[in-house]
């Protein structure tokens, strides 16, 4: 009898997007179970998402991203590369990198993604890709997203930021129930882990181990948003939305228009 929760009994779902070519999808489906072969766990469900840019222009046009259901909880990669068999090679092995971490953290605790550290970002399989580029007047809010925030510490959002590959993620601070986010830093000081937490309101509660973000939340509109997110050159933009007074999340989509996360309003 086969075993539902079997590496062979994985489902795994391709989809493409553009002009990738008909062997991309058992390429990724092939190093995507041998992924799943060394879990050594249930594997629920495994999706991959190949996408193939048509502009010459694009240096890296080719993107993999997967997401598998570790046992009920999702792990996520994705990279950019120049080819999709570059690109699936090395989407195999963040995933690996993604899963190890969560699986580490899992076996010894919350505190293991504080001693760990932030993922270099100077390492070529663990640098998340960059937003294609586009004029600055042909940028649109392409996608609003609205969720009822996890209430949890600092370091819990980081543990979710990681395992889902992100570079920055938008929760409710336990401790005092502002909405915050928590980022990656590579300017953070040597006393740091490579974090950083902002906070809306008028002073952040520090975290140990973790910078308090310079950055701040001001009072914007979401077309103040755009313009200060424009002229930052950073990823992102978190700030205090005008009318709601909640915390906002602006940020740079990788086919280079805007996304827009906020809270859901309870």
């Amino acid at each position: 009898m086969t075993d539902l929760h079997s590496p062979a009994a994985v489902d795994i779902v391709v989809e493409t997007r553009g002009p990738v070519s008909l062997a991309a999808p058992d390429y990724a489906r092939a190093k995507l179970l041998s992924v799943a072969e060394c879990v050594g766990e249930p594997v629920l469900a495994l999706r991959v998402k190949l996408t193939q840019e048509t502009s010459h222009a694009v240096a890296q046009p080719s993107r993999a991203q997967a997401t598998v259901d570790l046992d009920g909880r999702p792990v996520r990669a994705h990279v950019r590369a120049a080819t999709m068999q570059e690109a699936v090679d090395q989407l195999q092995q963040r995933l690996r990198s993604r899963i190890a971490r969560v699986r580490q953290h899992r076996d010894h605790g919350r505190d293991t993604v504080r001693r760990a550290g932030a993922v270099s970002w100077e390492q070529g399989d663990d640098r998340n890709p960059q937003p294609l580029p586009r004029a600055t007047g042909e940028r649109r809010v392409k996608r609003h997203k609205s969720y009822s925030l996890a209430r949890q510490t600092p370091w819990s959002a980081v543990f979710e930021m990681e395992a889902m590959d992100y570079d920055f993620h938008l929760f409710t601070d336990a401790r005092t129930g502002r909405d915050s986010v928590v980022y990656r830093d590579t300017d953070t000081d040597t006393d740091t882990d490579g974090y950083a937490l902002v906070s809306t309101g008028p002073e952040t509660m520090p975290e140990p181990g973790m910078a308090l973000s310079r950055l701040g939340a001001p009072e914007l509109t979401v077309r103040q948003a755009i313009d200060r997110l424009d002229l930052s050159g950073r990823p992102f933009t978190f700030f205090t939305e005008t009318v709601t007074g909640r915390g906002n999340l602006l940020y740079h989509r990788y086919d280079g228009d805007y996304g827009l996360i906020t809270p859901v309003q309870e």
